[in-house]
């Protein structure tokens, strides 16, 4: 074997700040809106049963994704690096923790997510095809199409930070026009049911089986909310190349999670107007059947267009993001080391992309051979992430006490209160939760804990 260095292939190669503000706005838009937009209103409505309630839900999962935002954005202007959360759990607690979290986003939450995601892609291309006059396809074909999506996005971003930097600028556009699209539908069109707004108010009163079901069922609706709105630290995870992440990065993602919690409001409204609460809570596909109920045959044609276009968008933030995660690990030594490997050309972190879609093409096909509810996977992880969640904000006064001495350029404004409100409300959130769905929590749980394993007997041969 030559002993030659590959000149494509670099565990040293450094990254390049080749990303700017408008890059790491559209990166946290981006990977945001993904398919919960287009899916969970539906399940959250069939918990609440009511506008107030359904609105609520919303709003309190705006304000604690506001709130948590604000936590992250010291954390990223202080440690500007590669890797989002796990740059500043290494730092802040002992590295076991650091890789259990890693081991359970790359083996199960976050490569499943880029799989979950592109099967949906997949689903409403071939919607789109038949709306546009083609014949059916085949289940099979579908799960190729999914696989194609990923290795298409992955060849994207190995050929450069930039160029998935631009893809992703287009497609951000081309998914809020989407989604403009099917709020002016739903609000202009008076097909479908209307809302009383008075009702709505009144409904937020305790219904007859008391405060405390109506707080399970709030609760419980928060994880699929909370879902809609899960990516908003994904331009953290690009830190290293991002110019003046100091700056850009906290304001990307304050303003960017503004942006989408607006969007969701109108478009949330719009499915309402057009099925009524009764409807969205029957619906399994609630933006198919309210742009049905508004625009007729034409509204499959819209809502398919929206949904291609707002997933292609997120399996691209979602595969360039989540890649840094699994180099950051590398690097240190926590993951195996050809998930570490640069593109000495691209100064692109080849290894992980490779790696991660070669793992989502396993899970896809896998899911191509027994599907799964949707729902079902975001209550499997839904515990086992707000555990994480909460350790990272957990850190933000750890590392202060740890290192006061580092440069923090943003600091939590409110500080201790807001973060004292964060962490009553995941905590909260995470009793709901486990409470709600407690086989699939635990289950979750146990999953993550499977990495010790790895962590004691094989990290030292996967070095």
């Amino acid at each position: 074997m030559s002993t030659e260095p590959n000149t494509h292939q670099s565990v040293a190669a450094p990254l390049v700040r080749a990303l700017g503000p408008r890059e790491a706005l559209s990166l946290v838009v981006g990977r945001i809106i993904g398919s919960g937009i287009f899916r969970t209103p539906g399940p959250i409505m069939a918990l609440v049963l009511a506008p107030g309630p359904f609105f609520a839900v919303w709003l309190l999962a705006g304000a604690m994704t506001m709130l948590s935002a604000l936590c992250y954005a010291e954390l990223v202007a202080m440690l500007p690096r590669s890797g989002g959360p796990y740059a500043y759990l290494i730092e802040a607690y002992p590295p076991w923790w650091a890789f259990v979290r890693g081991w359970a986003m790359f083996f199960v939450s976050e490569t499943a997510g880029i799989a979950a995601v592109a099967l949906v892609f997949a689903q409403y291309s071939v919607v789109l095809w038949r709306s546009s006059g083609g014949g059916a396809w085949p289940r099979g074909l579908e799960t190729a199409l999914a696989v194609g999506g990923v290795w298409l996005f992955t060849w994207v971003n190995v050929r450069g930070v930039r160029t998935g930097g631009r893809v992703q600028n287009v497609l951000t556009v081309l998914k809020l026009g989407g989604l403009v699209a099917v709020a002016v539908a739903g609000l202009a069109m008076a097909r479908g049911a209307a809302v009383d707004v008075a009702a709505g108010a009144a409904a937020l009163a305790p219904r007859a089986t008391g405060y405390w079901a109506t707080f399970l069922a709030i609760g419980g609706a928060m994880r699929y909310a909370f879902f809609a709105f899960s990516g908003w630290e994904g331009a953290t995870y690009v830190a290293e190349e991002v110019r003046d992440p100091e700056r850009n990065l906290p304001r990307s993602i304050l303003w960017g999670i503004g942006v989408v919690l607006g969007m969701y409001l109108l478009v949330n409204l719009a499915y309402l107007k057009q099925l009524g609460p009764a409807g969205m809570a029957g619906s399994k596909q609630v933006a198919a059947d309210a742009m049905r109920a508004a625009l007729g045959p034409a509204g499959a044609l819209l809502i398919a267009v929206a949904v291609v276009l707002s997933t292609a968008g997120n399996i691209n933030a979602q595969v360039m993001v989540k890649a840094r995660t699994w180099h950051a690990m590398a690097r240190d030594g926590l993951f195996p080391r050809p998930l570490g490997v640069v593109d000495a050309v691209h100064h692109t972190p080849l290894g992980a992309l490779v790696g991660q879609a070669l793992w989502a093409t396993v899970l896809l096909v896998a899911a191509g051979l027994a599907g799964r509810s949707y729902e079902t996977v975001i209550d499997f992880f839904a515990f086992t992430s707000a555990i994480f969640n909460l350790s990272t904000f957990i850190a933000v006064w750890v590392l202060r006490r740890k290192l006061p001495g580092l440069a923090r350029p943003f600091r939590v404004p409110g500080w201790p209160v807001t973060l004292v409100v964060v962490l009553v409300i995941q905590v909260a959130f995470m009793v709901v939760t486990v409470i709600t769905a407690p086989l699939p929590s635990l289950l979750g749980v146990a999953l993550t804990a499977s990495g010790l394993v790895w962590y004691r007997f094989g990290r030292g041969r996967g070095r």
